[in-house]
Formats: structure tokens, C-alpha cells, sequence
């Protein structure tokens, strides 16, 4: 989107740049919230939850005739002048004020939380009336868009740098899962099915799983970390599928291996029924357990997949397409309306 809008200033909650995006946002003009000004906020920003909307709504965007938000959560809380238009790519509505409510806030500490939670929900669903126009990034979000806030979305699926990756393998040697180590990714069945059936499994990613995860981890897995493009492309040239177990509202993960040749076993479910093809890309499966990832791999086990197939289906999600896709969008709105 920056590429998109070269002069275009960002405004964002908290400004905390890591090597790579201080490299890529040279020179743009930034603008952080009024939570920067908070003490130590740059590695407690997540604890500021109740104030995000607050500090997108009181957002100084006066004479902008466009505004774009990318939103998962508060960012579509902000206001714009009588005229303009707020365009928002919304990557999910906030799983834990709707669908999934009563799965986040569950137990005492969830109903110590209630009295808050709906508040936020409140605030989320009215925010939600002043978006003029929703831009869902998969068919999956756009279905919950509409059941929590009654809203029509086209749907533009984000941008994923399949060309970082290239068909160049080597000896398949394990099954490869990853991504941020958090509970709804579902990674420990990943793991326990490799521990069931003694398949060499990768692991790479952090999070706050990462300790439970190696603890349960048997002789045949093995946790890498956090790693660079070029080494999950290294990665992806010695595997043989990869695993992916939870619900995901896109999922870039097996977009970007599709892009190296490798095929998916992922659940039936979310994002994955639009990223990969069954009995083309990957195997999709029903049941939601470890014995159905066992039975899948089991499965894979007899099937042959085409790794430029894989590859072909990963291009259909290539950054050029989203750039052309959202000027399209942006261009079909008339602010002033």
C-alpha cells in the first residue's frame, strides 16, 4: 500500500521498527499514536488494548479526502472529514469480541474481562458503521464481516513475495511446520503426530507456545526458531509437505511454500480452502484432531503432487496482483460522495 502511495503519510498505534521494516519505510513520514508517549510502551504496546480505540479515534486526519486502514482489531476507529472516505482492508474482525467470545474469554479471568470485552464490542461495531467501504483479504473474512457487522466486502487476498522462493530442491528428508508458536495455530498436533508416528518433523517460529511446544516435542522433531526468507526456502527444499493444523483467516505461510514446490496438508477449514487446491496442492482434511493429521500424512504418504503446480497456485497471490487490485478499488471510490 506504501508503494502504492509514495506520499502518503502512515499513521500507526505504536512505532517499533525492526531492521526490515526500518529499511523499508525510510524516508516515509510516520506518524505514531498518542500511545508512543507512553512509558516502556514499545514492548508492553499489546497491554494498551483498551486504549487503541481512543488513540485511532483522536487521530489528526483533517483535509485527507482518502484514508486507507488495515485493520485487525481498532485501526478502522479512526475518523475523517465529512466527505472523505475511509476505506478499510480488514484483515479479521477481533475474533475475541465476536465469534469466537465465549473460546477467548472462558473461565474467572474471562469473566473478570466481560465488562470490558463488550464495551470494546460496542465501540468495534460502531466503528464499524462509519467504514465506507470494507476490502476483505479472503472469502473466509468476508463471511465474518458480514455475521458481526452486517457489512458487504469485496474480497482482495494480500500480498505474499512468492518470488522469494524457487522450485530448487534437494533431498526431502522431514515434514516442515511453523509460524507464530500461539495456541490457535494448533502446532503441538503438528507435533504430537510426528511424536505418534515417528516422522522427522521441522518446526521453526517464536511465541509464547515456544516452551510447551519443545517440552512435548519427541526424538523425530526438531524447533529451529525464527527464521529468514532464504532459510524457510532452505527449509522448504528438503521437505516433503507442509503441516498445517489450525484455522487461519488468509494464512501466508502455505501460499509462500506453495511458491518453493511444496504441497500442503492442511485442515478443511478458513483461509487454506482458498490458498490451496486439494489433490492439486495439498490434501485437505475433516477431521480436527491429531488422528486426522496421522490420517492425512498417512495419505500424502501414497499421493504425488507437481511441484510447479504448487508453484502456479502460489502466483495467483503474487504481490503485483494485490498492488493492481487495490488501485483498482481505490479508484472505484469517489471521495465527496
Amino acid at each position: 500500500m506504501a508503494r502504492l502511495f509514495p506520499d502518503a503519510p502512515i499513521l500507526t498505534a505504536v512505532y517499533k521498527p525492526d531492521e526490515r521494516i526500518e529499511s523499508t519505510f525510510a524516508g516515509r513520514e510516520i506518524r505514531p499514536s498518542a500511545l508512543q508517549m507512553l512509558p516502556g510502551i514499545r514492548n508492553h504496546y499489546r497491554n494498551t488494548l483498551p486504549l487503541m480505540p481512543w488513540a485511532f479515534g483522536r487521530m489528526d486526519l483533517s483535509g485527507f479526502d482518502l484514508v486507507i486502514s488495515s485493520s485487525h482489531a481498532f485501526a478502522k476507529s479512526i475518523q475523517v472529514d465529512r466527505g472523505a472516505v475511509h476505506i478499510c482492508y480488514c484483515h479479521t474482525p477481533p475474533r475475541y469480541l465476536w465469534d469466537l467470545y465465549e473460546a477467548y474469554n472462558s473461565g474467572l479471568l474471562g469473566s473478570a474481562r466481560k465488562p470490558l470485552m463488550r464495551y470494546l464490542k460496542r465501540i468495534d461495531g460502531r466503528a464499524a458503521t462509519r467504514v465506507h467501504s470494507f476490502i476483505a483479504n479472503s472469502y473466509y473474512v468476508a463471511d465474518r464481516i458480514s455475521r458481526s457487522y452486517g457489512r458487504q466486502s469485496s474480497v482482495i487476498y494480500p500480498p505474499v513475495d512468492v518470488d522469494q522462493f524457487s522450485l530448487d530442491h534437494g533431498d526431502r528428508t522431514h515434514y516442515l511446520a511453523g509460524g507464530r508458536m500461539v495456541s490457535y495455530k494448533k502446532l503441538d498436533r503438528a507435533i504430537e503426530a510426528a511424536n505418534r508416528q515417528g516422522f522427522p518433523l521441522v518446526v521453526f517460529g517464536d511465541g509464547p507456545e515456544k516452551d510447551r511446544l519443545s517440552r512435548m516435542s519427541g526424538p523425530s522433531v526438531k524447533l529451529v526458531g525464527s527464521v529468514s526468507q532464504p532459510q524457510l526456502a532452505e527449509l522448504i527444499r528438503h521437505s516433503h509437505a507442509f503441516l498445517f493444523p489450525g484455522v487461519e483467516d488468509f494464512g501466508i505461510l502455505p501460499v509462500e511454500v506453495q511458491a518453493g514446490g511444496l504441497p500442503v496438508i492442511a485442515l478443511a477449514r478458513g483461509g487454506a480452502l482458498e490458498t490451496v487446491r486439494a489433490n492439486e496442492t495439498g490434501l485437505l482434511y475433516q477431521d480436527d484432531s491429531v488422528e486426522g493429521l496421522v490420517d492425512a500424512v498417512t495419505r500424502f504418504e501414497n499421493e504425488t503432487f507437481d511441484p510447479e503446480n504448487c508453484r502456479k497456485n502460489a502466483l495467483r497471490f503474487s504481490r503485483e496482483r494485490f498492488e493492481q487490485e487495490i488501485a483498482e478499488a481505490v479508484a472505484g471510490v469517489s471521495p465527496g460522495r
